[in-house]
This record gives C-alpha cells, structure tokens and sequence, in this order.
C-alpha cells in the first residue's frame, strides 16, 4: 500500500510537465488604434469651447496605430446619458484611410474627405455637449476603422453608422469626455 501513495506524487508531476507551462502564455499583441484630443484627456471635462455653451466647435482628434487592412474611417459621437436615451451628436464616414486627426471645427463645416450624417439635432453637423442642468454626461468618441474604402450604403444618421458598418470594423478605439452645466 506504501508504494502506491509514493507513485500518485511523482506522477502528478509527470503529468503537470507534460502538459506545458504553466500559466497562460499568449502571443505578443500588435499596437491597438488609440484616438485621442489635444483639447481634453480621456475622462476628463471637455472644455466649454466644444459645447452648446461654447462656440460648439468639434474638438481635435488625433488617432494612431489602425490594424492592417484599414481602407477608412468613420467617427461617431454618443451621449449615453441622455434622459431618452443614448443621444447622438456628431457622425462622419469614408474618412480616408489616409487621414490621422480632424482639426478643430471640421464638424461644423463642409469639409471635403469625409460625409457627415445627421445627428439628434436634425443636422448634418458636429452638435456638442449640451445636457441638461445639475448632471454630468459623459460623451464616447469613437472611432471605427474599416475594411471597406467606402460603406456600402449611405447611412441616413449617425445611428445607422454603426449598422451599415456592421461586418466591416477592423477596430475601434474610444475617447471618453464629461461635461455639465
């Protein structure tokens, strides 16, 4: 009976060795697409020149590090806090794959390299922030990279984005502000 207790120790060694190491090794992830804004740090305030309050100008936004195969872009911008619901502030699509930021103000404008949709405002524009009194929201930028140079279909506002784009993203990377009044 002795020798059977001393087998059962060295051979769940064997066993546990023959398996591989231990611990979960995985392979080396490549660069994940970062998008960012000179103007604010993700969580932070967004500053009031890019709100209602402001002068409503869309912020700088800058990106890096898309996965390989990006053909474009498309941007939308998301208040998940709104009363009704996730309300939608801005949306653009077939950004070139070329592109890496958006000045400041491009929203507001007819700008060539890029559609813009309508957003909850019912215009073709950048809106920003603009929530009501005695909460903060918070604002997801967010970014999809694409597989397609141009989508398919030409999405109707800046919730069809996401839709139309469905089965094309490569990636996305996100950039969260705050803002209330």
């Amino acid at each position: 009976m002795r020798r059977h207790l001393t087998i059962f120790p060295v051979l769940g060694a064997a066993l546990l060795s023959a398996c591989g190491p231990s611990g979960s090794e995985t392979a080396p992830a490549g660069p994940v697409m970062k998008l960012t804004s000179s103007a604010f740090e993700n969580g932070k305030a967004i500053p009031v020149e890019f709100t209602c309050v402001g002068a409503n100008r869309s912020p700088p936004l800058t990106w890096r590090d898309p996965p390989e195969g990006t053909k474009s872009f498309a941007l939308v911008v998301e208040d998940p806090d709104a009363p009704s619901g996730t309300f939608r502030h801005w949306g653009l699509y077939n950004l070139s794959a070329d592109r890496v930021s958006l000045g400041g103000g491009e929203g507001r404008r007819q700008t060539e390299g890029f559609e813009q949709v309508t957003n909850d405002f019912g215009k073709a524009q950048y809106d920003g922030p603009c929530p009501p009194g005695g909460r903060t929201h918070r604002y997801d930028f967010r970014l999809l990279a694409l597989d397609v140079e141009r989508l398919p279909a030409a999405p109707p506002n800046v919730a069809a984005i996401v839709d139309v784009a469905d089965g094309h993203v490569l990636a996305s990377a996100h950039l969260e502000g705050v803002f209330g009044r």
